[in-house]
């Protein structure tokens, strides 16, 4: 198929309760073609699923991105607002209002892997499939240290914003990969409208499950691709915990990239084509179709 010119993203807002979810659409699909929801993940925007790649749109493949609640240039909403639950209330709408008639394909990063497999859980008829990009958790309470963890990056951007931030985040950097993560952070972290619902996520999400326990997961009947990267760069995504969802899936396969190369999650052509191949795969053009 010859490439296409994609255009420019079209922006859209999306009226939740009290608040506005901020996205854009870019590339067209006909009725043989994918729709690709993205979802992003914590103390990131819809910029850093496929990290600026229009390989999938000028292959025909139209791509819905949003910003999660707080984030980006979505409206923030008050604490005990930020679980999975709403999460996934968020993306449901989103996938209804802006993806048409067909199924969409789901596609997220950590927290929005998370957020998928608690949409997904719901109906997974729904869906033609789902990319699984980096999961972090396995269904099960996170323990104190996480949570002080967490809670210290919340504490840090309150009093000292994006340096705060970053003083207490720099504490857990893989020592070869430490500058190149450090730039990444600081400029996805600058381009928060609500910084204020940065922290209160980062505070509530990482208590709340999208699951109890990977057997869950077991009751996902879609295809799935799930994402993983080697601990050495990102140690925050463990290798393992991917592969344990790649297990519990009933339709999954496993991807990365080798041992010593940097994440196929942070490299957006490269995992767009991934994921191009993914999608022309038989199991998921048969639930784009139906």
């Amino acid at each position: 198929m010859a490439a296409r010119s994609p255009g420019k993203p079209a922006p859209f807002a999306l009226e939740r309760e009290g608040f506005t979810l901020a996205g854009d659409e870019l590339g067209g699909a006909d009725a043989e073609e994918a729709t690709l929801v993205l979802m992003h993940g914590l103390t990131a925007t819809r910029r850093y699923v496929l990290h600026g790649s229009r390989h999938l749109p000028r292959a025909g493949t139209r791509l819905v991105a949003y910003d999660a609640r707080g984030h980006g240039e979505s409206g923030a909403p008050a604490s005990g607002s930020y679980t999975y639950e709403h999460l996934a209330d968020d993306a449901a709408a989103v996938a209804t209002a802006r993806a048409g008639e067909g199924r969409p394909v789901l596609a997220g990063h950590s927290m929005g892997a998370h957020t998928i497999a608690a949409l997904a859980l719901r109906d997974p008829s729904r869906y033609a499939g789902a990319v699984l990009i980096g999961p972090a958790v396995t269904g099960e309470p996170p323990t104190p240290a996480t949570e002080s963890y967490w809670d210290a990056l919340a504490d840090g951007l309150d009093a000292g914003g994006v340096e705060g931030f970053l003083a207490a985040y720099d504490r857990e950097l893989a020592p070869g990969w430490r500058e190149t993560l450090l730039r990444i952070t600081r400029q996805r972290l600058s381009e928060h409208s609500h910084p204020e619902g940065v922290a209160r996520a980062l505070r509530e999400v990482p208590r709340s499950l999208p699951f109890a326990g990977l057997e869950a997961l077991g009751a996902l009947e879609l295809p799935a691709l799930v994402v993983a990267s080697h601990d050495e760069a990102d140690p925050g995504h463990p290798y393992e915990v991917a592969r344990a969802w790649a297990d519990a899936l009933p339709q999954a396969q496993l991807v990365s990239e080798a041992p010593g190369e940097s994440p196929l999650a942070w490299q957006g052509g490269r995992l767009s084509r991934v994921i191009e191949g993914f999608l022309a795969e038989d199991p998921v053009r048969e639930r784009l179709r139906a």
